[in-house]
């Protein structure tokens, strides 16, 4: 039988269970859909994607839906690891129901993870800023532990050289171009961009940046509208563009793309890093194969990251859907 999330007299387990389902709520997702639900058993945490919210002109293939769904699964995970419990993941683990991402077990109290502490604490912390980057470069050492998170949950991150940066550019604003003179995109588009009150997703217009020279194009989500910010007087000068790829293009390499890009976007906030996922280029096809070329052929593009210093202030947080609404409890 079905509980609601807020029922009192659980189990430990099942409080831990649902307190990480809770944590997964604040993972990024496309245009903020949200596309997953949670099912909290006695013994298990599982993952579903929810269909309903896929963008169906944007994301046909559901590469960025799983994407979403695997930076929520990661989200799940260091909770559970920072709260002290063991963890074992099952992935795509009943063949015949697709949707069914994965299975957390718990398995008994683990030794205090630092690591995880920091990624968790980063959760609440982390934002999408679409605001332009200062000119101080991001060092070394920092790409090189944002590369070393996201090899740890199976992917692979090549940082953009500078002769590369003007195909990302290219890539970038064509692939923009091509969507916004789709009419099904605009549509699409502004149903996610004009979310009804209460709705607790989308990308509320006051949260949209206003077009402004910029190193590579970032999404107008407000086209010929109002965005509520400024992209600022920098100029993204400093920025580093990752690329987040591996070797499989299908739902099992999505799922852990999703759970490296969460990885990857925790990480650089604890580093006091400001962040910004770049979909364009992947949304469709001919683009996606020219991010395929800047990895030399060596693998499957997922996504581009901006990573840099934020102009600072306080950007408010992304619209929440409510946890009853995603998170159910079946005892």
């Amino acid at each position: 039988m079905t509980q609601p999330s807020t029922r009192t007299a659980q189990t430990p387990v099942v409080r831990v269970l649902e307190a990480a389902a809770r944590q997964s709520l604040h993972a990024p997702s496309v245009f903020n859909t949200q596309p997953w639900r949670w099912r909290v058993t006695s013994t298990a945490l599982e993952l579903r994607a929810d269909p309903s919210r896929q963008l169906a002109t944007t994301d046909p293939d559901a590469r960025l839906l799983t994407l979403s769904c695997g930076a929520a699964l990661h989200h799940a995970r260091v909770s559970l690891t920072a709260a002290g419990w063991a963890v074992t993941v099952e992935r795509f683990p009943e063949p015949d129901d697709p949707a069914l991402l994965a299975r957390l077990r718990t398995t008994g109290p683990a030794d205090l993870d630092v690591a995880a502490g920091r990624l968790v604490d980063a959760i609440p912390r982390r934002r999408t800023d679409r605001r332009a980057f200062g000119d101080p470069p991001v060092p070394e050492a920092l790409l090189s532990g944002l590369r070393a998170a996201v090899e740890a949950e199976g992917a692979l991150l090549h940082v953009v050289r500078p002769d590369q940066m003007p195909m990302l550019a290219v890539s970038t604003a064509r692939a923009a171009g091509a969507e916004l003179a789709d009419p099904a995109y605009r549509e699409e588009l502004c149903r996610w961009t004009n979310r009804p009150a209460g709705s607790g997703d989308g990308v509320p217009a006051a949260t949209a940046v206003r077009p402004a020279p910029r190193r590579v194009p970032v999404r107008d989500h407000a086209p010929g509208g109002a965005a509520g910010l400024s992209a600022g007087a920098d100029f993204d000068r400093g920025a580093a563009y990752v690329l987040l790829f591996g070797e499989r293009d299908d739902p099992a390499g999505w799922l852990r793309g999703g759970e490296a890009l969460s990885a990857l976007l925790l990480t650089a906030t604890a580093e006091g890093l400001a962040t910004a996922p770049i979909s364009d280029a992947i949304e469709l096809a001919w683009p996606r194969r020219m991010m395929r070329d800047l990895l030399a052929g060596v693998g499957e593009p997922y996504l581009v990251v901006r990573v840099g210093w934020g102009p600072g202030g306080e950007l408010a947080p992304a619209p929440r859907r409510a946890p009853a609404d995603v998170i159910e409890i079946d005892g």
